[in-house]
This record gives structure tokens, C-alpha cells and sequence, in this order.
């Protein structure tokens, strides 16, 4: 009888244990829901709606126009930011990123490719010109792994500011990131019947006109608007025709041999994906 006690004793102990750590024991889906009300706490100027899914979002600028369709071409922003406010990555409004609406939620990030679908279910709940936070849940995101290199820890609640543009065209868009790169940087330049931007800082002292079939040598440094570098070259030799459509339309009448200009071509003209800018010096020209 007495082993039977010891034995009784034993295993209800073991069943209060376990229950113990039941009770202790804190879900993923119990961590995020707790992260998000705390981020919900702490900002009460923000209305948060409920994803069924477990995501929160709240609109803080609806938009205007038409409902946007999957099929729709949309210019947007979005900022990858800490509950506490560091910011993990985001956009540029000088590389403002383009695509279809129902494509918003991949994304490359390191050497990795990501699907974010509450990403695009928000940006659809805009329209051109809204704005959007949303709260993505870790097990929506980046998981129990984080992304080291970005300082994203693990089962961590990310803060996505999201925004369409009101452009819906990329050379509207080009039309908005030109004069601000030009601005932010304090610059001046000419700009030719094609909306070629342009800065001759050396005529030059060649005798040689350039023409359509003109080879040049050249130095040259190719950058997108945000500064990265994508191209450039030394003592490089190119006939004229065989290049963009915004070296051809800018350089014959303004530049010879010896001469040096920088040219921000819009993208219709370039390679049709952004504007670029040009620093370009040419140091021989040949006429066959």
C-alpha cells in the first residue's frame, strides 16, 4: 500500500510539473501577438486593424483614385524598422522601386529571396498616394533565425512603413527623382528640348565635330541617382551610334577632343529602367 502512496505521489507531482511548464511555456504565435500589442500600446496615435492572418496594419493616408488592381503598375516605399525604431533597410526616393501591385511582396534581400505577402494584401488596401504601417509578425518574416547580417534578432516583430507614389508612369517618376537629386546636391545644369540635363564643364580643344558614326575614346563614370556606380571605363573606344540614346542626342554640337560633361539622361533614353548620370570626358574623336 505504501508503494502504491509513494507511486500516487510521484506521478501527481510529475502531472503538476508539466502543467508548470505548460503554463510557462509561451508560443510563437502568443510572442508575436504580445510584441504587436506592445507596439500598439506604445503608439496610440496609429488605428491598428487585425489581419484574420495575424498581421495588424493601419492606414494612415487612404490615398485617392481608382482601387488598384494585381495588374496595376505601382511606384512604392517601404521602411523595415525595429519596434524600437532602427531601421533594417528601406527605399530611396532617388531609386524609387516599380512594379506590378500583385509582385509587391518579393524581396531580395542579402543573397535570399523573401515573399512577404501582407506586404502587397496592404498595399492594396491603398490607393496612389497612401500610406500604410504594418506590423509583421516574426513567424510572418524572419523566424526563430533573424537576419544577423541586417541586426534583425531572432522572432523578431518588424515595423513596415509602406507608401504608393501618386506616379503611376516612369517618366513621371523620372520627372519627380531628377530635380530632387539635382536639389539635394546642390547642382545646376542645362537641359536640352529632349529633358537631357547637362553641365559642360570643357568644351575642348578638338577640331573634329562628333557625328553619328564618330568614334571616341573615352573616360567615363556610368551612377545611378543614389551614387552607386554601375559602369565606367578608361581610354575606352565606342562609335557613337553604338551607344544609349542620350549620349547620341547631347554630345554632337556641345562637346570635341579634350572635352568633359555630365549628363543626367531620363530613363526613355538610357536603358529604361531609372535615370542615370554621366560624368564623361572624351579625349579623342575620329571621323572615318
Amino acid at each position: 500500500m505504501r508503494k502504491i502512496t509513494v507511486y500516487l505521489a510521484a506521478l501527481f507531482g510529475a502531472i503538476i510539473f508539466l502543467s508548470s511548464c505548460e503554463k510557462e511555456y509561451e508560443s510563437i504565435e502568443q510572442l508575436d501577438s504580445r510584441n504587436i500589442e506592445a507596439y500598439k500600446k506604445a503608439n496610440p496615435n496609429l488605428s491598428f486593424s487585425d489581419d484574420p492572418s495575424g498581421y495588424s496594419y493601419a492606414i494612415t493616408n487612404a490615398g485617392s483614385g481608382a482601387t488598384l488592381l494585381n495588374s496595376d503598375s505601382v511606384y512604392y516605399s517601404y521602411s523595415f524598422k525595429s519596434t524600437t525604431g532602427t531601421v533594417y533597410n528601406q527605399t530611396s526616393d532617388l531609386m524609387i522601386p516599380g512594379t506590378l501591385l500583385g509582385y509587391t511582396d518579393r524581396f531580395a534581400i542579402g543573397s535570399s529571396s523573401y515573399v512577404l505577402k501582407p506586404v502587397r494584401e496592404v498595399l492594396a488596401r491603398l490607393k496612389r498616394g497612401g500610406k500604410a504601417v504594418l506590423l509583421l509578425p516574426s513567424r510572418m518574416a524572419f523566424g526563430k533565425n533573424g537576419l544577423t547580417n541586417f541586426g534583425i534578432g531572432s522572432n523578431e516583430t518588424i515595423v513596415v512603413e509602406l507608401g504608393i507614389y501618386n506616379q503611376a508612369k516612369r517618366h513621371e517618376v523620372d520627372a519627380y527623382e531628377i530635380p530632387q537629386f539635382i536639389s539635394r546636391n546642390n547642382l545646376t545644369f542645362d537641359t536640352d528640348a529632349n529633358g537631357i540635363r547637362y553641365k559642360v564643364s570643357s568644351v575642348g580643344t578638338g577640331t573634329d565635330a562628333i557625328g553619328e558614326f564618330s568614334s571616341l575614346v573615352l573616360n567615363y563614370t556610368g551612377r545611378y541617382l543614389d551614387g552607386t556606380v554601375f559602369d565606367e571605363g578608361t581610354g575606352v573606344t565606342f562609335r557613337l551610334d553604338q551607344l544609349i540614346q542620350g549620349w547620341q542626342l547631347i554630345l554632337p554640337n556641345r562637346v570635341k577632343a579634350g572635352g568633359k560633361i555630365r549628363i543626367i539622361i531620363p530613363s526613355h533614353l538610357a536603358y529604361g529602367s531609372r535615370p542615370l548620370d554621366f560624368d564623361i570626358e572624351i579625349t579623342s574623336v575620329t571621323n572615318n
